[in-house]
């Protein structure tokens, strides 16, 4: 999500227990000088170091691996008595809202731009601002196309939402050209893999672009001191109310705890509505439907792709680590969109993603990605590639790492659209 360069920090768990195994051989102590010991003392306490501090390594000896419900561990023959119950208690513990069956569908506006046939859609859910989406397919096509629900990134931007995967036009707004630059290479990926021969929708996520939370909606004491104006696309407004919205995030999150829900409940709920939408339409073959995302998008694929089995080919993307790498090293580097409360005790992040098994899955990874550390990223591939193996599936699981940052490259992008187009 939030690009932020930080320092990769590694942590040696053997450390401790090989100074305590030393100290019970005898003869050894001794030949070991009080400053080597010390130095080793100090080294242990230094590894050890954690962004909440001295808490970290007791927070993570919280966690079992695997968890209780991790399909790592026996849990009886059948996968599907298993993924039941794991999908209930996954349910459960992000706690889905009922928001209620599809919306209709207004269509605004139709065109043809860069060989593909474009709608721009709009919706309105039971609570907030209609949702607004943009449909891509390839210009003229006829009959059923296999589809693909775009899941737009977090990037610090929550101005906006569809237009950061998506190109309508020759004229972008800067922001967004410079966003596309940054983590896709320059390219507008929905776009590419709809000139595939795909139906794609983009939609907006809660609390992005059409769903942002406005300024005129909150009591006077939520709003920034110097208000930019709404509706002016002037690049230091945007920028303005990006910094508003970031910080504000502890403030939605901690409603919705409030309210009996959570950030990925309504991620969740939202895009399952959006994907009913884009499967009840004549265009599309339901049976042939996946979705991909790179960061915040990732995220969104690990819920949506994890939970709906409707989701027949899911690719996540910058968004794959364990929930001890997020408790010692980088829960600071990730929104409040993230977090499910219990959840760890009984599935680690791979195993979201992992409760689709045996629906092809593919897991796209950056060895420089500074929101996660390498060695635990690894470790979610592990975890995955065992889910997929002991479900007889591994030919339908696959997990790459690439050279350099938190991004969706070109590389990336046709690897992931080779991949749709094997199982879709």
């Amino acid at each position: 999500m939030k690009d932020q360069p930080v320092k990769r920090r590694k942590f040696i768990k053997t450390t401790g227990s090989a100074i305590s195994g030393l100290a019970m051989v005898p003869g050894i102590m001794p030949l070991l000088s009080h400053q080597k010991t010390a130095d080793m003392v100090s080294e242990t306490k230094q590894l050890e170091k954690s962004i909440i501090g001295g808490y970290g390594s007791w927070a993570t000896s919280l966690l079992v691996d695997p968890p209780k419900l991790s399909y790592r561990i026996d849990q009886g023959n059948d996968i599907n008595a298993w993924r039941e119950k794991a999908l209930n208690l996954t349910r459960e513990c992000i706690a889905v809202p009922d928001i209620g069956r599809s919306p209709k569908v207004t269509v605004k506006k139709k065109y043809v731009y860069d060989g593909l046939d474009i709608e721009e859609l709009e919706w309105q859910l039971p609570y907030g601002r209609p949702t607004q989406a943009i449909l891509l397919k390839p210009e003229g096509s006829k009959g059923s196309l296999p589809a693909v629900l775009g899941l737009h990134d977090h990037g610090g931007n929550k101005y906006f939402g569809r237009r950061k995967i998506t190109k309508t036009s020759d004229t972008m707004h800067p922001l967004m050209v410079e966003h596309q630059q940054n983590y896709y290479e320059g390219f507008a990926w929905a776009n590419e893999i709809a000139k595939r021969g795909y139906v794609v929708l983009v939609n907006d996520a809660f609390t992005f672009a059409s769903r942002r939370v406005m300024y005129e909606d909150l009591l006077d004491s939520m709003n920034p001191e110097h208000r930019s104006d709404e509706d002016s696309e002037n690049t230091d407004n945007i920028k303005a109310y990006n910094s508003w919205a970031g910080a504000h995030e502890h403030v939605m999150s901690k409603s919705l705890f409030c309210a009996g829900t959570t950030w990925p409940g309504v991620f969740l709920a939202e895009d399952q509505r959006a994907l009913d939408i884009l499967i009840n339409r004549d265009d599309v073959d339901g049976d042939r439907v996946g979705c991909c995302g790179l960061s915040g998008g990732g995220l969104r694929t690990c819920y949506l792709g994890g939970i709906d089995p409707r989701i027949k080919c899911a690719v996540s993307v910058g968004f794959m680590t364990t929930w001890a790498d997020l408790i010692m090293s980088k829960s600071y580097t990730h929104t409040w969109m993230t977090y499910a409360p219990r959840l760890p005790q009984f599935l680690d992040f791979p195993e979201i993603l992992g409760l689709r098994v045996p629906l092809p899955t593919l897991v796209l990874n950056n060895n420089e990605d500074q929101l996660f550390t390498l060695p635990e990223m690894k470790r979610s591939d592990k975890m995955l590639r065992q889910v997929f193996d002991k479900a007889d599936a591994g030919d339908r699981y696959k997990a790459n790492f690439y050279p350099g940052p938190h991004k969706f490259d070109g590389k990336m992008q046709v690897d992931a659209f080779e991949w749709f187009d094997r199982w879709l």
